[in-house]
């Protein structure tokens, strides 16, 4: 391998693996069988001898193809564009659904379990989920949808979500997820670039209890689209579904038509298009991700199983949209290894502030999710305490999205955990396909940083000249991967230059890593948030987790801005806790104490709140363009109830902040 299979170290782990965590996990026994003594052995392996791993792992993770294989990776039409498993066939919707609905042992075991926001419940079993997913594909085919076409999903976090991925999975239609907090335009450009022939709504979902009609979203994104030619509405919440014209559908009326017939799964080649997922940034139009049904599955059975050791035996929590990587991920890695799927519509703290936990006590949930950015309003919201639900089912946190501030990780992991959950903390992207590095619940664990590289990925951190560093610089993948992206959606140029551009046969992910000494992986915030400090490379998490540490801060984001003497200087905005008010000189005297003088921030903005996606993750690229007064780019995806004029301007000719009013 040309990366480093490194992993950390238990003498200076916070949170060591029992022999109960050994004797339930997959990934132990394999090794065992493969005759591994070590992971950064199994992990060489697996990238030394990718004839070897590939297979055997698809047969261990029971990822089963027809017919006889001609190539694990072939290599035809360039290094950078692999097909996998070629001359064999394979369909997602066989892995997921079909094989457990006819397995008796599976058959009445729920698949899928709904929260609403105001309360609701209601759960399907693997054979009922696929019961829907057989008359839902038959309803594609009666509507004109074949193989190949495009579908987007517009929709809360519902099980009917599983059911359209299932279903177009079956058939062969290609699944385009669109986030449920998209207003019109933002749905229509990403219908329009993949040229939609059905787009699958809801009638309206609620976020803190407020109505948001998108069925009149959909219906306004659809007159921007002419490829959409019909409209499928889940009645959800509560209202008479009103159908405009001929092109709507009523979901119920449609799934039972008399002229549904059964239609049969089809085989396909293993590397065709399951998703086209869009990526939202700040800048640019979006990328739409092209993902294949054996793939992304054998990704996500790779990091759900051998690293998050999902088995059929857990209940899985992870409060996450359709619309973004997570949610498709959870639907194709937890069905295809048989778990129970709780989908949570809403936010984890409303109608109550422990409804996260409740939901954790009331299902009876092994695995659950938890963004750094729900672990520090919820630390804010109990006041440093535990929650009062009883949540002894657990037997893990997983967490991803975002680098972790320490005080967040620690109370997740002391206080919530009683030092004996670990915390899966996973990092990749939507391009990967899943992870690249994550924790494993066999290695050992450091506050807030990665056990190691996900198998079969090779990674390294370089810097500026393209040289290995264990110091800050750009996580990059130095091999190919079941899992990657096989392009952007009709723009092969794009994906070549955003990815593999900077140095030859090189994948630069685009965020910022280290190695400390004893071999725990961490991220330091995006590429293109790095801080050059004094000509040092720094990256925002660790000034942000200094200023979260200090009493009465609640959250904290960073970013440069230009500097006539050292380039660039630090700017901080800071939210204090209910009750608390906070002065600049406080908090850059407590900075100054955790860090030094030059990672103080040189001006720091106490605010009412810090921009976000609708998913919790703070916009620090917006934040930046805002503050220096320049264009924001896609805001999509902001939350409205976190609004982007919180943060003040800068004013040039005096080079010190206003706010608005």
């Amino acid at each position: 391998m040309l990366g480093q299979a490194v992993f950390g170290d238990s003498d200076k782990a916070v949170w060591i693996p029992g022999p109960e965590h050994i004797a339930r996990s997959q990934l132990a026994a394999a090794m065992q069988r493969w005759g591994f003594d070590s992971l950064a052995a199994f992990h060489r392996a697996s990238v030394d001898q990718p004839e070897w791993f590939w297979p055997a792992a698809a047969v261990d993770l029971e990822v089963i193809l027809k017919g006889e294989r001609h190539a694990v990776c072939d290599e035809r039409h360039g290094r950078l564009f692999p097909q996998w498993f070629s001359g064999q066939t394979f369909n997602a919707a066989w892995s997921c659904i079909e094989r457990h609905a006819a397995d008796p042992s599976m058959a009445a075991k729920a698949a899928a379990i709904y929260e609403g926001d105001d309360g609701q419940q209601r759960s399907m079993s693997y054979a009922e989920l696929g019961v829907e997913v057989e008359r839902f594909a038959s309803t594609l085919v009666r509507l004109g949808i074949k193989q190949g076409d495009r579908v987007s999903m517009f929709m809360p976090p519902v099980p009917e979500a599983s059911v359209v991925v299932l279903g177009c999975a079956k058939i062969g239609a290609v699944v385009v997820p669109a986030f449920s907090g998209y207003g019109s335009e933002a749905l229509a450009s990403r219908l329009q670039a993949a040229e939609v022939s059905l787009l699958v709504t809801v009638d309206s979902t609620t976020r803190r209890g407020k109505r948001i009609d998108m069925q009149d979203i959909a219906v306004d994104a659809m007159a921007l689209s002419p490829s959409v030619h019909s409209l499928l509405v889940l009645q959800h919440g509560g209202g008479d579904i009103e159908l405009k014209d001929s092109r709507d559908h009523d979901w119920h009326m449609a799934l039972s038509h008399p002229d549904n017939t059964p239609v049969a799964t089809v085989d396909l080649d293993p590397n065709h298009p399951l998703f086209i997922i869009y990526t939202s940034g700040t800048t640019g139009a979006p990328k739409g991700i092209v993902h294949s049904h054996f793939g992304y599955l054998f990704k996500a059975a790779i990091d759900f199983g051998y690293a998050f050791d999902i088995n059929r035996d857990d209940v899985v929590t992870w409060i996450t949209d359709m619309g973004w990587n997570l949610g498709p991920l959870m639907i194709i890695g937890g069905y295809h290894l048989g778990a129970t799927m709780v989908f949570v519509e809403g936010v984890p703290d409303y109608p109550k502030t422990e409804r996260l936990w409740q939901i954790v006590e009331r299902h009876g949930s092994t695995f659950l999710g938890v963004a750094p950015t729900a672990a520090r309003g919820q630390r804010v919201a109990l006041n440093d305490g535990s929650p009062a639900a009883d949540i002894s089912t657990l037997r893990a946190f997983a967490s991803t999205g975002e680098a972790w501030d320490e005080p967040s990780w620690w109370w997740l992991f002391d206080t919530v955990g009683q030092k004996r959950l670990p915390i899966i903390n996973y990092t990749g992207g939507t391009e990967v396909g899943g992870g690249i590095l994550s924790c494993y619940t066999i290695a050992p664990q450091s506050p807030a940083s990665f056990s190691g590289p996900l198998p079969g990925m090779d990674v390294d951190v370089f810097d500026a000249d393209g040289r290995r560093t264990n110091d800050i610089g750009e996580l990059v993948l130095l091999n190919t991967w079941p899992g990657m992206a096989h392009s952007f959606w009709r723009d092969d140029q794009r994906f070549l230059d955003t990815y593999w551009e900077r140095w030859d046969n090189v994948w630069v992910h685009g965020d910022l890593a280290s190695v400390d000494g004893d071999g725990f992986w961490y991220i330091r915030g995006r590429s293109d948030d790095t801080l050059k400090i004094g000509g040092r490379r720094v990256g925002p998490a660790e000034i942000e987790s200094a200023l979260t540490a200090l009493d009465g801060v609640a959250e904290a984001a960073v970013i440069g801005a230009p500097d006539d003497i050292r380039g660039m200087k630090i700017i901080a905005f800071v939210v204090a806790r209910p009750g608390v008010t906070l002065t600049e000189q406080a908090v850059s005297a407590g900075v100054m104490a955790k860090l030094g003088k030059g990672m103080t921030p040189s001006q720091i903005s106490v605010v009412d709140a810090l921009p976000k996606t609708k998913n919790g993750k703070i916009m620090r690229r917006a934040i930046r363009a805002r503050y220096l007064g320049q264009t924001c780019g896609d805001m999509s995806a902001l939350d409205p109830a976190t609004p982007l004029e919180c943060i003040p301007t800068i004013a040039p000719e005096t080079n010190t902040a206003i706010t608005s009013n």
